[in-house]
């Protein structure tokens, strides 16, 4: 079996979902425009075309918009007919490139030449964005019709229960102290207002700094994790390591007193660490895996985890070396600029690799919402009570389609400050989660 045939069939796999009735009922969908095999199919999607050699990587292949729907949901590739052919569907729909496209970041692949400051591609250059459905994970919504197409022709294959599977509490340490270093404690004695609790904090304690919202957010994610809900949660605080780039800064030491105390907070509270891969990794990838081992010098070993600085996996290529390093599941897919559902979905899924179109062993969590893309002029610009609607939004689209959600804060966004509401929407976020 061919790589491509390999991908087709894990993205039937993965529209269908995991239930054994699912997977009994994978052999019976083609994906195939040859008549002569259709009659061994209860459900045929007919290919649009999209990876013949002489158009796949090409603009051309790109859809354009306004994209047609099929049943209401954005359809980037084929028609939205549906023809019955006695106890057997063809359809023109074409779902397994349509996913593809979403889950394989293949509009990234091909649009080399739009990216951002920091080399990203902006969500508000994405197709969902332009589309309008960057809030809603059309790859699940593909996989409901699909189960509803195959038991219109009485393959029995149920309905996922509406309920979030596990909710991810994420943390990257960008800035794990304010004043417990020389730079930091400079800058706090030139700002009057906090020249006090700057040399205090320096001199004394870790727990005065204001970045060290550690225990507060930490006792708002056991009211969840100890709650009587469905759904499992984990906590994971990703780590910067080595840095290298002007973006990174402060780096701090992992083996100082206080970083080390960090680890070890992390331990006695059983939250995951993980690795931040930094700005300078974005730009030259093969560095991750000093950058892991450099943290499994400080934390231990079986780092599985990462999340790369500014979300900055540039190429989805780059992903060659996450896995190559022993990194079993990446947390950063999710764009800067606009929340949602980056990948199309709000499950796991397994890398797709546009450039060979091949499907590896490694995760991608689909990173549902970080704070600052609510609140920066640059990104959403959002008042608090439309990011609260619309993370209330995400959080019901995840729960619709059974997935797993993952929220982002930082430690310092917690600091209090006119005008800040950052700490009251985490609040509001676990309180509502508490109630499910």
């Amino acid at each position: 079996m061919t790589s491509k045939q390999n991908m087709i069939d894990y993205i039937i796999r993965f529209l269908l979902g995991d239930s054994p009735a699912c997977r009994v009922a994978v052999p019976l969908i083609g994906y195939t425009a040859d008549e002569a095999e259709w009659a061994n199919y209860k459900v045929v999607i007919l290919p649009s075309g999209l990876f013949d050699e002489g158009r796949y990587g090409l603009p051309g292949s790109l859809p354009g918009l306004p994209l047609q729907q099929v049943e209401g949901v954005p359809l980037p590739y084929g028609t939205p007919e549906i023809v019955r052919q006695g106890d057997r569907l063809l359809i023109k729909a074409d779902l397994v490139a349509s996913a593809f496209f979403l889950l394989s970041r293949y509009e990234e692949y091909v649009r080399r030449d739009v990216r951002d400051v920091h080399g990203r591609f902006p969500g508000k250059e994405s197709l969902p964005a332009g589309g309008g459905f960057m809030d809603r994970p059309v790859v699940d919504e593909y996989g409901r019709l699909l189960r509803k197409w195959l038991r219109e022709v009485a393959v029995d294959v149920p309905e996922p229960e509406p309920v979030i599977r596990k909710v991810y509490l994420t943390m990257d340490l960008d800035v794990p102290f304010l004043y417990r270093h020389l730079k930091g404690l400079i800058r706090g004695m030139l700002s009057p207002g906090n020249r006090l609790r700057a040399l205090k904090t320096f001199l004394t304690d870790r727990t005065l700094d204001p970045a060290f919202t550690f225990p507060w957010i930490t006792e708002q994610n056991r009211r969840l994790e100890q709650g009587a809900h469905s759904f499992g949660t984990e906590s994971v605080y990703f780590f910067k390591s080595l840095g290298g780039a002007p973006q990174d800064k402060p780096v701090s030491n992992l083996f100082s007193k206080d970083m080390q105390a960090l680890l070890a907070f992390c331990r006695e509270q059983d939250i995951t660490v993980g690795l931040h891969a930094g700005y300078y990794a974005g730009l030259h990838p093969e560095i991750i895996r000093e950058e892991k081992q450099r943290l499994e010098e400080a934390a231990g070993p079986g780092i599985r985890y990462s999340r790369h600085h500014f979300l900055a996996c540039r190429e989805p290529e780059d992903y060659a070396h996450v896995l190559a390093c022993g990194i079993t599941d990446d947390f950063t897919m999710g764009y800067a600029d606009v929340a949602g559902f980056r990948l199309g979905t709000c499950r796991p899924v397994r890398w797709i690799n546009p450039a060979d179109r091949k499907v590896y062993p490694l995760t991608l969590h689909p990173l549902t919402v970080m704070e600052c893309t609510l609140i920066r002029e640059n990104y959403m610009n959002l008042s608090f009570d439309a990011a609260t609607d619309y993370c209330l939004k995400l959080i019901e689209q995840t729960e619709r389609y059974h997935g797993d959600l993952t929220l982002l804060w930082h430690n310092h966004s917690l600091i209090p400050a006119p005008g800040k509401w950052e700490k009251d929407l985490y609040q509001l976020l676990i309180e509502d989660l508490a109630r499910r």
